[in-house]
């Protein structure tokens, strides 16, 4: 086990090479040190607002080497004013979920590319806000006004939140669980968003896709973002086989001359792999790849001395983000 004296110089690099570091008004969300690529593999570090996240993957949590090592950045960036620790392997939900270390109630609204996002740090194991998708809610903003969008998977909403903010004019968020959804609805409170209640959809993907397609409802934008794998009564999501078989659920939905955005996070698929997946995709011509969204630098890891588990090329990590266009017969 790495002892702090060993760990430091590498948490003082990822604060040195992180200059901004939030922000004068310290609003935004950032991730500090990715210790699967920055030498030390059993903990990240998140920023959000002014609360440090620790996310501690060991299989016995050393908590002498965590409150080093929350010390060591309370130091560095004195205005943090809350802490959470998420223990991967804990023995409770709470632990799983985080307790604060330091600080009271964790911050509760970042802001990213001017739009702020309602979050709850300790609702999930993870922090209910993906920073990895940073790039592709700001081309969202940039490239969904006067278009209908489809968000599946929404999770908390982020995706859609960022679709509405830049003048999408409807957006449709759809998740299994209301709790996230309800998460979604307060970032729309906090950006003056009218909230419809029928623009949330708390059920299962498969019945809602079949739905829309039954009653001929289709959108300009359709985001399929699922989870690595899951399974219901009403079918299976399993991105590292069947990730063709999802996109073609949704493809119906999506007029003509609209936009695809679909996304795969499954570390053990190769980005060659997910780039045949598109390819096979594609070959009847009815959809064709714009582009790929890259997942921001930091957020990987500025000081890369550790390898993937498989390589992403040509994504940049295994968050693979990909736009295509549609056309119709």
């Amino acid at each position: 086990m790495m002892t702090f004296d060993a760990l430091r110089p590498l948490l003082d690099q990822a604060l040195a090479s992180r200059p901004t570091l939030n922000g004068s008004g310290h609003e935004g969300a950032f991730r500090l040190f990715n210790g699967f690529y920055e030498g030390y593999p059993n903990l990240v570090l998140d920023v959000y607002g002014q609360t440090l996240v620790i996310h501690d993957y060991s299989e016995t949590p050393d908590l002498d080497l965590i409150h080093e090592v929350v010390e060591h950045v309370r130091n560095s960036l004195p205005w943090l004013r809350a802490g959470l620790l998420k223990t991967r392997n804990g023995l409770t939900q709470e632990e799983k979920r985080g307790v604060v270390v330091f600080g009271n109630s964790p911050d509760r609204k970042i802001k990213e590319h001017g739009v702020w996002y309602a979050i709850d740090l300790t609702m999930n194991r993870d922090a209910s806000f993906y920073l990895d998708t940073s790039h592709l809610r700001k081309w969202l903003i940039e490239n969904m006004r006067g278009k209908s969008v489809l968000n599946t998977f929404a999770y908390t909403g982020s995706l859609g939140v960022a679709a509405l903010a830049g003048g999408a004019t409807q957006v449709i968020q759809t998740d299994l669980n209301r709790q996230f959804l309800n998460l979604a609805k307060d970032s729309y409170s906090i950006n003056g968003f009218p909230i419809q209640k029928q623009n949330f959809i708390a059920q299962d993907f498969f019945p809602v896709i079949a739905r829309f397609k039954t009653g001929k409802q289709t959108f300009d934008c359709v985001i399929i973002d699922p989870p690595f794998f899951s399974a219901t009564s009403r079918g299976k999501v399993d991105l590292e086989h069947e990730s063709e078989r999802l996109i073609n659920k949704v493809r119906p939905l999506i007029n003509d001359g609209g936009t695809l955005i679909a996304i795969n996070n499954a570390v053990f698929l190769t980005g060659a792999e997910y780039m045949d997946t598109l390819k096979t995709l594609c070959k009847d011509g009815y959809l064709s790849l714009r582009e790929l969204i890259p997942v921001p630098e930091d957020f990987i890891g500025m000081n890369r001395v550790g390898k993937p588990i498989t390589d992403p090329a040509p994504f940049n990590h295994s968050t693979k983000i990909a736009i295509l266009d549609v056309k119709r017969k």
